[in-house]
């Protein structure tokens, strides 16, 4: 073997190893929770594209998931195996529909079939009382781990990402430009979250331990959770 066929094989396996390792990196198991890429990465260094591809994740019975749409023109939730995406249309409008094959820049997702359910006490009235609640609950609980609201909201504020077309995104405020808030009152409600207190800035902000997506029972509705006052709601939590 010459010296130029065995440099080209050393090339060829170099790059094959900087591969797998970067592949590696992208994608981390912690406990029951799979995190695809990091928040921070496409608030900070604007990596907007596609990072997962959500039809490829298997298997669906019980698989719960959430992050924004790539390039920011959207947001997902996955509710027990169905892929949802929520775009703009107008301030005051929006479009759900259910698309299996959607792409996300980042991405949160686990699979659960079994819960512990109970009732939300009427002393959690906000996301920080909901933090704190479910922090002070599951001490013993393996974490990360996704959680569910079943019920009705009094009132809650939701946000669809909806970034310009080739908007270019080094910061928070950059990221967020296009971005639509909606106001909601007295609706059913399904909430898909997420709960670590490891992972900030990974799937979930950097001031919080919750990242949660809110979906209406009749589907018209969907975004990310950034207010909420609770009426009746029951928390789901993976059985042990």
């Amino acid at each position: 073997m010459t010296n130029k066929k065995l440099a080209y094989i050393i090339l060829i396996l170099f790059c094959f190893s900087c591969k797998s390792n970067t592949e590696e990196k992208q994608n981390n198991t912690y406990s029951d929770v799979v995190s695809v890429a990091a928040m921070k990465d496409v608030m900070w260094k604007g990596e907007l594209f596609s990072k997962i591809k959500l039809d490829t994740i298997k298997p669906k019975n019980g698989l719960y998931g959430l992050g924004p749409e790539t390039y920011l023109r959207g947001e997902i939730v996955i509710n027990n195996g169905k892929t949802y995406v929520s775009r703009v249309l107008t301030d005051s409008t929006m479009a759900v529909n259910e698309i299996s094959n959607a792409e996300a820049p980042f991405f949160v997702y686990a699979n659960v079939t079994e819960w512990s359910k109970i009732k939300l006490p009427s002393s959690v009235k906000s996301i920080k009382d909901l933090e704190s609640f479910i922090d002070n609950n599951t001490k013993s609980q393996k974490r990360p781990f996704v959680f569910k609201l079943d019920g009705r909201i009094s009132a809650a504020t939701i946000h669809i990402q909806n970034l310009p077309k080739g908007t270019k995104v080094s910061s928070p405020k950059e990221a967020h430009q296009g971005q639509i808030n909606y106001q909601l009152e007295s609706e059913d409600v399904e909430i898909i979250g997420f709960f670590s207190t490891e992972h900030q800035g990974i799937f979930t902000h950097h001031d919080s331990f919750l990242h949660m997506h809110l979906i209406s029972k009749d589907k018209t509705k969907m975004g990310h959770l950034d207010d909420v006052a609770f009426n009746e709601m029951s928390l789901l939590l993976p059985k042990s």
